[in-house]
């Protein structure tokens, strides 16, 4: 998909159960994640602090790419729908945004720690490493500019004592990538318990980032 979202129930609906699937594969617990998807004219986020398994498509919070105000009637959005609006504006390619705390990418993110070209599926996030979002407080602006700093050529960061956030061309690509993420989180911190991992050079990223261009899912 390479065009927005239409504001009908079945996008809204497809929201929710992303919101279901971060939860039910542990990606994800309890309220703590948050999914936009862009429109036409503007985006679509999850309301602030609502289960998600009460959640109704007339819950989500439709906001403009302008600025941050809500149409009247509509529940509080999310308390990060800056850095969506801002990753939105920034990445014109990017149909979907999606902010979760996986445990892995978590744990990398307390400790101030990127992930390195460990594993091939690195290039899956635009580059030779998943870079870390400066820390900042939640919901604010000054978060927002790290975040889009961190992912200015890259589809996925992990956040300073945070957690991690990924971009797609379609919802479903921005959760396949926060799945690989988390992955990838896991078997980092994994490998760094035995030894030292060793990082694929430039060289072997750039043939794997070449090679990507045929695995079907984009790497920005």
């Amino acid at each position: 998909m390479t065009t927005a979202y239409s504001d009908s129930r079945q996008t809204r609906q497809a929201i929710i159960d992303a919101c279901l699937q971060m939860n039910a594969t542990g990606v994800n617990q309890g309220v703590s994640g948050n999914i936009s998807v862009r429109l036409e004219d503007g985006f679509l986020i999850t309301p602030s602090g609502v289960d998600y398994a009460k959640m109704r498509p007339d819950m989500l919070v439709r906001l403009p790419l302008d600025d941050g105000t809500a149409m009247p009637g509509q529940m509080k959005p999310s308390s990060e729908w800056q850095f969506h609006r801002d990753i939105l504006r920034a990445k014109p390619a990017a149909m979907a945004v999606v902010h979760a705390h996986p445990v892995h990418c978590t744990a990398l993110a307390m400790n101030h720690q990127s992930i390195p070209a460990c594993h091939y599926m690195v290039a899956a996030f635009g580059g030779d490493d998943v870079p870390l979002a400066g820390y900042a407080l939640f919901g604010s602006a000054a978060l927002s500019a790290l975040v889009v700093a961190a992912l200015q050529d890259r589809a996925g960061c992990l956040m300073a004592n945070h957690g991690a956030v990924v971009t797609g061309d379609t919802l479903e690509r921005a959760l396949w990538r926060m799945t690989e993420l988390e992955a990838l989180a896991k078997g980092y911190i994994t490998a760094l318990s035995i030894g030292a991992p060793k990082v694929l050079g430039a060289q072997e990223m750039a043939e794997v980032k070449q090679a990507f261009a045929d695995y079907g899912l984009k790497t920005k």
